[in-house]
């Protein structure tokens, strides 16, 4: 709009100056830039004399186009914000704008635009979600609003966005990172401390029921109205996965399934089809493994610990098998009694042993330095080319996804994770959660609530992902035609959904689950290096697994 207007005034001298179009322009950028607008800063883009200026506001906010906000506690001092109607108003205007240039000029880049238009699209936009509307009072919180998160690509574009989120809460935020680990332990320190030294703190899927059957985090039905939440809107394994006893400890920030990424133009080249099953993949890596040039077959987390833990689990549920005796289901495992006492590890079992034998099958079609391999470094080497697949959470795909030099860019597609042969196609979410601890002072509490609210809305996530996130925990973000264009990883993510593939059984997030996954990390490693058979490291895991869930039950 703002070329529009420069356009025409360098082509007609005589173009009368539009106040209330040259004040909106202003306005709205400054909203999405997270800008301070004053009424004075206003009045002076409108481009009239001061006193029609302030007419010409008066004008707009009596129409409900402008918002103003108090910065002090006086109420003396305020900013102005675009309201929510002319936020959705501008969002209309820009779609329709890309209509008519499509309709009147016919330009390729638009031509789907205008084909959409007469063909059904126009209910995909008015499904369009638009910026986040500022909250009507300021948050009143001394300091700012802390939270405390993982240091991944999707907490860096929040990061990035500070400023814009401190215009829409009104306070100042500070942001910690660390990583896995380390995040573990400072949740866990912060919990020691008397009073908490973060409003809101990220957690990783597996931690909840550790963290609930601590009080580290509060339930949050016993400080807000969780319908306020919009639960349906969540996807489903990703809402399920954040409750501990039947009660929500937090709300999805990022539910990201790790998937299966593979080179769409290696496979044409090779003649192969998409792996659908543990033996099609082995297939595909031996066929597209060319250390002579190169390039290997596939790249997946076999760093000792914790990485390979989940790569071991994963593995599991791939054939099938729980590594908790959980019941049976249909669509997976009952997860709905995680924090009943009778469950034990099942990790010495035949299927866990397919699931072993695999994982030392990949080693032939890996890296030479697959052993070193964990969460960065196995997305890194795809988007480099050097490897045709990896295992992958979605929230990485931005290495190569938003790199147009990666050979991965715009060749890659996605799959659950292939099935063994008594499995079922399944993508097993990761992800975080935010959640308020349980040592959180009360004065804090409110403002801590509504600005957990503001951060998971809706309005937020795809503010996220058209910064460059790749996580939807959310259906109507999944779904939105402007996230929908950014990449076809939304689509596929919602279509794995709603066949029930996206499941949080593999990493049953029991208090004891952490140690478990450093244990099978352990003992997996000794069998991939050869220093044990793989029934020596299931044994071994397995009786390490039951001294574990024994000692902490006593």
């Amino acid at each position: 709009m703002e070329a529009v207007v420069s356009e025409l005034g360098s082509v007609l001298d005589l173009t009368t100056h539009d106040p209330y179009l040259s004040m909106a322009l202003h306005l709205m950028r400054a909203h999405l830039e997270g800008k301070t607008v004053t009424a004075s800063s206003l009045v002076a883009e409108s481009g009239v004399a001061y006193a029609t200026g302030m007419r010409k506001l008066a004008d707009m906010q009596e129409a409900g186009l402008v918002e103003q906000r108090s910065r002090t506690r006086t109420g003396k001092s305020f900013s102005l914000h675009p309201s929510a109607r002319l936020i959705a108003g501008w969002g209309l205007l820009g779609e329709r704008l890309q209509r008519i240039a499509a309709q009147r000029y016919g330009a390729t880049a638009a031509d789907k635009s205008a084909s959409d238009y007469y063909f059904g699209g126009t209910y995909l936009q008015s499904r369009s979600i638009h910026p986040p509307k500022v909250l009507s009072e300021p948050l009143s919180v001394s300091g700012g609003i802390r939270v405390l998160v993982h240091g991944d690509p999707t907490f860096m574009v929040m990061e990035n966005l500070k400023r814009q989120f401190e215009q829409i809460v009104g306070t100042k935020i500070h942001q910690r990172a660390f990583s896995i680990d380390r995040l573990h332990e400072e949740v866990l320190k912060n919990a020691e401390r008397r009073v908490s030294r973060y409003d809101i703190v990220a957690v990783d899927l597996p931690w909840i029921g550790e963290l609930a059957a601590k009080n580290v985090i509060l339930p949050l039905d016993s400080i807000m109205d969780i319908e306020r939440l919009d639960p349906g809107d969540f996807h489903t394994a990703g809402w399920q996965a954040a409750h501990w006893g039947g009660r929500p400890y937090g709300v999805p920030s990022q539910t990201t399934p790790e998937l299966l990424f593979y080179r769409r133009d290696l496979f044409a080249e090779a003649g192969l089809e998409p792996p659908t099953t543990t033996e099609t993949l082995l297939t595909a890596a031996k066929a597209l493994h060319m250390p002579a040039h190169g390039r290997y077959g596939i790249a997946w987390n076999a760093a000792r610990g914790t990485a390979l833990g989940h790569t071991f689990m994963m593995a599991c549920a791939d054939f099938g098998q729980p590594v908790l005796n959980l019941r049976a289901v249909h669509g997976g495992f009952d997860t709905r009694s995680l924090h009943r006492d009778d469950l034990v590890p099942t990790i010495d079992t035949p299927r866990a042993l397919e699931a072993a034998e695999y994982l030392m099958a990949l080693l032939q079609y890996s890296p030479p330095y697959i052993l070193s391999m964990s969460w960065y470094e196995r997305i890194r080497p795809y988007a480099a080319g050097e490897v045709a697949m990896a295992y992958g959470y979605t929230l990485l795909a931005p290495y190569f996804e938003l790199d147009p030099n990666s050979p991965a860019f715009g060749n890659t597609a996605f799959l659950p994770h292939p099935a063994g042969a008594a499995g079922t196609p399944i993508a097993p979410i990761g992800g975080y959660v935010l959640c308020i601890p349980s040592n959180l002072s009360e004065d804090r509490l409110s403002a801590a609530t509504e600005a957990l609210i503001a951060f998971t809305s809706p309005e937020a996530q795809k503010l996220y992902i058209t910064n460059g996130s790749r996580t939807a925990p959310r259906y109507s973000v999944g779904a939105d035609p402007d996230v929908r264009r950014l990449s076809s990883i939304f689509e596929a993510v919602d279509a794995m959904s709603w066949r029930d593939e996206l499941q949080f059984w593999p990493r049953p997030p029991i208090p004891e689950i952490s140690s478990i996954i450093t244990i099978c990390g352990e003992e997996i490693h000794d069998m991939l290096r050869g220093a044990v058979s793989p029934r020596q490291a299931l044994h071994r895991a397995q009786e390490r697994a039951e001294k574990e869930m024994l000692g902490r039950r006593q």
